[in-house]
């Protein structure tokens, strides 16, 4: 355990440090394998940090994992050794709190860092002495200086693009701002140094007069960009300017006369003027792209529905992203855009599961290869592989996705949801989706998925918290909540909210499901058996059954719900309401049928 003195937050604000450092911030294996071993021994875990849990909680391995035949753990740690060592000969020169990982375990020690005391000065130097005090001074201030300067230069800048206004008289092109907006938002996110906030939230403030400072608040942002568009036939006229947000201040602002078919130089240059203005490099990454005016103006309208109009948008996009297909087949974001639409409409009960899985894989591929640089479609390789029970090949696209777009919060969402939880791993997902949460703060959708990780985690509490983040009408808010409020022993409550919500018009499996588990829970047998018989759809009568004790009943409705694949069954597998069948033979026997691990 650590030392009285050893204040946990201090030890956190380290390893926040040391996980910030250039030698970290980009090996997220390292980085994880860290903050797990740390995390754990200030929660007073010793006895948890040992070679086969690392290996299934941090490197993904399976339980069952031979250490003889896959030395990943030790591996990995000489690594993690070496490059702490590196770290404090470097960047951590002046630190105060010094982590290590001692050879021949994995629990991580941490202490002050020790400087030797000089010798008693003799007589002679006495009158030296304030001098020698001073300069050292001056040399410690400089020491914090330039660790402070070393940190902060490692520390990528948070900063939000506001949604462009549409100065056209005609509001029928304000698909083309939003578009626009959309473009901007990602040619930043590739670039090293920044954090850019992703479009879900930057478009929460749309069509709403902010004050700076407001909206840098909300969106955790230090700078901002904003502007406008006007267009006229095929005449573009763009504003554009970056604010410092703790002052208001303009850092830089750049106005664009020009045609049309000049849209990719301009968002050329206003790339480059914030990047020059915040002191940063352009680097590579997102390829220069060319295509006809009327390919990019459908793809604008496609990216624009997706932005304005949710699940719905997602769903209208994929006709103009065919037609800006069908204008310039060679336009690799096009089909990126249709993948990701594909990947929404396959979760969606009104289409074809194995027709949007062909469609997504298709265009997916085509991204990837007229363009390997397009995280958002090496994420939607990602789904088609899991809901192939690929599970190693997913994993490996996923984290390709998000080398390639790092700020991407969808990435990192589909990863925890799709891959992470169904299976089992929850304690990664969580720190997955907290990282994503920073890229994506007011998003509700990334509440929702962390309100439902949590409580898969049995964190209650925190679930409980999370779920008063999303907005009061937000459909599965009353349902978390409810959820929540069971794992902390509050039935009664639980039940309240549910019937609460049904009332006000809620109708769907899994709210009935819960309510019919909440009144098992409760004792309640007789209303859970009616809620059971009135609604017949396998996921609402496994919660029931589930809520009622009934373990042969629970397994017949899971099994029924095979046909959903290994994903969607698997993530709710993982879920504490099914707890009364882990480990039972026939559960054992549906998860190896649909690819699932035990």
């Amino acid at each position: 355990m650590l030392q009285v003195d050893f204040e946990a937050q201090a030890a956190r604000r380290q390893l926040d440090k040391i996980l910030a450092s250039a030698g970290f911030v980009r090996n997220e294996r390292l980085s994880r394998f860290l903050r797990f071993v740390v995390e754990r021994h200030l929660e007073g875990r010793d006895q948890e940090l040992k070679e086969s849990l690392i290996a299934i909680e941090v490197f993904g391995r399976l339980p069952g994992y031979d250490s003889k035949q896959d030395p990943i753990v030790r591996t990995e740690a000489s690594r993690l050794r070496a490059r702490l060592s590196e770290y404090y000969l470097a960047d951590g020169k002046g630190d105060s709190i010094i982590i290590d990982l001692p050879k021949g375990g994995y629990v991580p020690v941490l202490r002050h860092a020790v400087t030797e005391a000089s010798p008693a000065p003799s007589h002679w130097l006495t009158r030296a002495l304030p001098i020698a005090v001073a300069a050292a001074c001056v040399v410690v201030a400089l020491i914090a200086l330039s660790g402070w300067w070393w940190f902060h230069k490692n520390v990528p800048i948070p900063i939000a693009v506001l949604p462009l206004n549409n100065l056209t008289e005609d509001s029928a092109h304000d698909y083309f701002a939003d578009g626009l907006t959309g473009e901007i938002i990602r040619n930043l996110s590739i670039i090293d140094g920044l954090a850019v906030r992703s479009q879900t939230s930057s478009f929460a403030f749309k069509g709403k007069p902010q004050k700076m400072r407001e909206a840098g608040k909300q969106l955790q942002a230090d700078y901002i960009v904003e502007g406008s568009v006007q267009r006229a036939g095929q005449q573009l006229r763009i504003t554009v300017q970056l604010i410092r947000v703790r002052d208001d201040f303009p850092l830089w602002s750049g106005r664009y006369d020009r045609a049309l078919t000049d849209v990719f130089p301009i968002q050329d240059e206003i790339s480059r003027g914030i990047v020059n203005s915040l002191r940063l490099k352009l680097g590579g990454g997102r390829r220069r792209y060319e295509t006809s005016a009327e390919a990019y103006d459908l793809y604008l309208q496609a990216r624009a529905l997706a932005i304005q109009r949710g699940l719905d948008g997602e769903n209208r996009s994929v006709a103009p992203f065919e037609a800006a297909i069908a204008k310039d087949p060679s336009f690799a974001p096009a089909y990126a855009g249709l993948a990701a639409a594909h990947v929404v409409r396959s979760g969606e009960a009104q289409f074809d599961l194995a027709d949007e899985m062909a469609k997504m894989q298709t265009a997916a591929e085509t991204a990837i290869q007229l363009d390997p640089l397009l995280g958002e479609a090496h994420g939607a390789m990602g789904i088609v592989y899991a809901r192939e029970a690929q599970w190693a090949q997913s994993e490996k696209s996923f984290r390709h996705a998000l080398e390639l777009a790092p700020n991407d919060s969808v990435i990192y969402d589909n990863f925890a949801l799709t891959l992470l939880m169904p299976l089992g791993r929850i304690q990664e997902a969580v720190p997955l989706l907290r990282k994503a949460e920073k890229n994506d703060p007011v998003a509700p959708r990334l509440h929702d998925i962390m309100a439902n990780a949590l409580i898969a985690a049995g964190r209650y509490d925190e679930a409980a918290e999370q779920c008063m983040k999303l907005p009061a009408d937000f459909p599965a808010r009353s349902t978390w909540l409810a959820r929540a409020r069971l794992g902390q022993g509050r039935v009664q409550e639980a039940i309240q909210i549910l019937v609460d919500r049904i009332e006000q018009g809620a109708n769907g499996p899994d709210i009935k499901g819960f309510l019919g588990y909440a009144y098992g829970r409760a004792g309640r047998r007789d209303e859970a058996e009616k809620l059971a018989a009135a609604d017949q759809r396998p996921y609402a009568q496994a919660l029931t059954f589930a809520g009622l004790g009934d373990k042969e009943r629970t397994l017949d409705a899971l099994e029924r719900m095979a046909i959903l694949g290994p994903v969607r069954l698997g993530r709710d597998l993982m879920y504490p309401e099914f707890d009364l069948v882990r480990g039972d033979a026939r559960l054992k026997a549906l998860r190896k049928k649909l690819g699932l691990p035990e």
